[in-house]
């Protein structure tokens, strides 16, 4: 078969396996070469050549490939703890802090450490011992009892709904398991991991694309995993952990009331910011950020009407209004405007104003014209009397740089994001950034007119800015909101399916539209009709009585 490669045209035998073609180009690629794509589609390295091809890599310095390193590591881990252990002890793959993975261990048992460093050490083992990863397409019933037998219901229930006949599945020297995704071929390549204590399981920390072979020491952010753990026990006593448990509530004509239930925790939760903010006394700024699509403006308005009921008067302002002149805004090394910097803001005016309304003076904020890339005065004056606050939503609001001159007490800090709580499944988990990027792509849609493809080419810019920005911020916080509504996947389905199938094969934005897609396929669908209009969730689907 003739195999088109880096613009040069060779011959191979039919039969032959990418992995074989990737070792004679392993040299012309920056990283270990993961997966391959022939004629415009991701293939695994252990598939072989049948026709003639165009044929391209991924490699591990390349998101698609980044993530097949993560899911063989995790495989290997869940291999690893069998092997040590047997069955006495079984995992779930949590969330990530940092580059950590953590993994917590079921029925809340503690894990000693010297046995997450025997599981270690066996994982090293498997690198030297070069497994094998194999993949075999099961029919549903087939895999239901494969999994019965091994006690993953966790699968068992996520298989139920599965729509199509058949489903793929991963062996590792007589281990199986399921995940959602590509594998490397053999176990050999994942040799740059470590894995420590933590907290009462283990966190396996992996290299990140930007430097696919260094292990840096975890950048721990335990404020972080206290709202993550809290986001998880919610879900436990709901009776929802993983996609199957939720259309197990969808099909059993539950979700209303967990709708509501879920609605009514959120409201109860920001209420308690609101008392704290009220009781600790002289708080006039209270400064949101939070990473893109996390429910920002929705909070901030819901916050001030539970600040009112603490005999506070409330004052929205946006960061946004502060915005340099167009001709002022920084550029990027592309040349464009980079308006998530903290130069791309007038933070001198701002700790002017703010200075001035602190000491009980009269000031006119401003409002930026986003049309003419002008700032503007409008007559908006402001005066703080003593039951005022200033409720300051943008992203650098968690920055003392932006607030340099505002003394401390004064201040109030709230980090928002959507921290995912439900799983796939116990081997699986559902990224934090993958639910906010289908919120943006929905809102998006609707209020910008801007397409799938548009959301999801500027994404990557979007995420460097908050890694910049936001999230060095985050463990300064006084308080971390959780915006996730467990039931919320199920109701973007309906609006993001349509808009990922206007992607077509070939454009760069295809791969990524194709895994939400397959993502997606997981839930049932819930219909937008019996959300709360305030809730966190209109602010992206529509119909909610905040000006979002």
């Amino acid at each position: 078969m003739k195999v088109k490669i880096k613009g040069e045209v060779k011959e191979y035998p039919v039969g032959t396996t990418y992995e074989e073609i990737a070792e004679d180009y392993k040299d012309q690629y920056d990283g270990t070469i993961a997966v391959a794509c022939v004629n415009g589609k991701i293939r695994e390295l252990f598939k072989k050549l049948s026709k003639d091809c165009d044929l391209e890599f991924f490699t591990t310095k390349n998101d698609i490939g980044n993530k097949t390193y993560m899911r063989t590591a995790i495989m290997m881990f869940m291999k690893s703890v069998k092997d040590v252990t047997g069955d006495k002890l079984a995992f779930t793959l949590e969330y990530t802090i940092g580059a950590g993975y953590y993994l917590r261990p079921k029925n809340g048992v503690q894990v000693e450490p010297a046995t997450i460093k025997k599981i270690k050490q066996r994982m090293q083992d498997l690198v030297a011992e070069d497994i094998r990863v194999f993949k075999r397409s099961y029919p549903i019933s087939e895999a239901i009892e494969l999994f019965k037998r091994q006690g993953m219901d966790d699968k068992v229930k996520l298989f139920k709904y599965r729509r199509s006949s058949s489903v793929n599945v991963y062996e590792m020297d007589g281990y199986y398991d399921y995940y959602y995704g590509y594998m490397f071929p053999s176990t050999k390549e994942i040799k740059y991991f470590d894995l420590i204590p933590y907290d009462r399981g283990a966190m396996l920390i992996l290299p990140s694309k930007k430097t696919p072979t260094v292990v840096d020491p975890l950048d721990d952010r335990p404020n972080l995993f206290r709202a993550l753990e809290d986001a998880n026990d919610w879900g436990n006593k709901l009776g929802i952990e993983t996609v199957g448990d939720l259309n197990d509530h969808i099909c059993n004509g539950k979700i209303s009331d967990m709708i509501l239930v879920q609605e009514a925790e959120q409201e109860r939760r920001i209420g308690e910011i609101a008392k704290e903010i009220a009781a600790r006394g002289g708080v006039k700024f209270v400064m949101i950020a939070g990473p893109s699509s996390s429910g920002k403006t929705t909070f901030s308005h819901r916050l001030s009407i539970q600040l009112a009921t603490q005999g506070l008067i409330p004052h929205p302002i946006g960061l946004d209004d502060y915005f340099k002149n167009r001709e002022d805004t920084p550029k990027d090394e592309d040349g464009n405007y980079n308006f998530e910097c903290l130069e791309a803001i007038d933070v001198e005016q701002f700790n002017k104003d703010m200075t001035k309304l602190l000491a009980g003076e009269r000031v006119e904020l401003p409002s930026f014209n986003f049309k003419t890339g002008k700032r503007e005065y409008k007559g908006n004056f402001k005066k703080l009397g003593p039951d005022d606050v200033l409720v300051i939503e943008g992203i650098h609001g968690l920055n003392d740089k932006m607030s340099y001159s505002l003394p401390s007490e004064s201040k109030y800090k709230i980090y928002i994001s959507a921290l995912t709580c439900i799983n796939v499944d116990d081997h699986n988990r559902i990224p934090t950034t993958d639910g906010r990027l289908l919120r943006r792509m929905v809102r998006d849609a609707r209020t910008r007119g801007t397409s799938a493809k548009g959301t999801i080419a500027m994404w990557p810019s979007v995420r460097r800015g908050e890694e910049e920005n936001i999230f060095p911020f985050q463990e300064g916080a006084d308080a971390i909101f959780n915006s996730v509504l467990i039931y919320e996947l199920a109701v973007l389905k309906q609006y993001a399916e349509p808009l990922l199938f206007g992607i077509e094969p070939g454009e760069p934005e295809y791969y990524e539209a194709k895994r939400l897609l397959k993502f997606l396929d997981y839930f049932i669908g819930v219909s937008s009709e019996n959300l709360p209009n305030n809730s966190i969730c209109r602010e992206f689907v529509g119909g909610s009585c905040f000006n979002v």
